[in-house]
């Protein structure tokens, strides 16, 4: 469906959200929704719903809502592309290895070719069903299968000393765990960085603002 507007990164951070709530939905059997059911699931508005969708050409018609399956399909159609991104992980140690199991498990889009690792206690082992190699062996296997994207599970400085080359050898995405943000010096990198101390910092000010607003 062609787009009506530009969306904004605001819009595109909530379609997750969307396309998670209208899954569970959908196997729990429910066939319409309107746009103030879906707003109050995701703690907005009617309105705002609205216009997230309208940026896609919108999916629903006045007065009727929107079809559960439908929605859920469109949406993964514009999240996900139809054949699988390769991808590489940086990284083998216990995060790595959480999140070699999450693309196992839980993720679609992405294809996990590797994972790569200075040290030679993890070089060679299988970390859920993808070979640990060493990352001297980067520049060969990018070369010859092309990866897109790179999870990055190593520290700030480890990964600052790597971006160089992985930008040169072709990756274009960063799913980025580390304290390095790649968009400072590559500002054309697609970047996604999740900082889990921010996240718990987030959550420590909203229970300490409810303790002194119910104090």
């Amino acid at each position: 469906m062609a787009s009506q507007n530009k969306p904004s990164l605001p819009v595109i951070k909530r379609l997750p959200r969307y396309y998670r709530y209208l899954g569970e939905m959908a196997a729990n059997g429910v066939v319409k929704i309107s746009s103030s059911e879906l707003a109050r699931m995701m703690g907005t508005t009617a309105s705002q719903v609205r216009q997230d969708f309208n940026c896609f050409g919108g999916f629903g018609q006045q007065g009727i809502g929107y079809n559960v399956q439908m929605l859920h399909e469109e949406l993964g159609k514009l999240l996900f592309s139809p054949r699988a991104v390769p991808t590489i992980l940086i990284g083998a140690g216990n995060l790595g290895h959480t999140m070699a199991n999450y693309f196992k498990l839980d993720t679609k889009g992405f294809e996990l070719l590797a994972a790569f690792d200075i040290k030679p206690e993890l070089v060679g082992t299988t970390l859920c069903g993808v070979t640990v190699r060493p990352f001297s062996e980067i520049e060969s296997f990018c070369r010859e299968m092309n990866p897109k994207v790179a999870v990055v599970c190593i520290p700030r400085e480890a990964a600052k000393h790597a971006a160089p080359q992985l930008i040169e050898l072709g990756i274009k995405a960063f799913w980025n765990f580390s304290h390095y943000d790649f968009r400072i010096d590559y500002p054309e990198a697609i970047v996604e960085n999740v900082h889990l101390g921010d996240s718990l910092a987030t959550l420590s000010y909203e229970v300490n603002n409810m303790e002194n607003t119910n104090g």
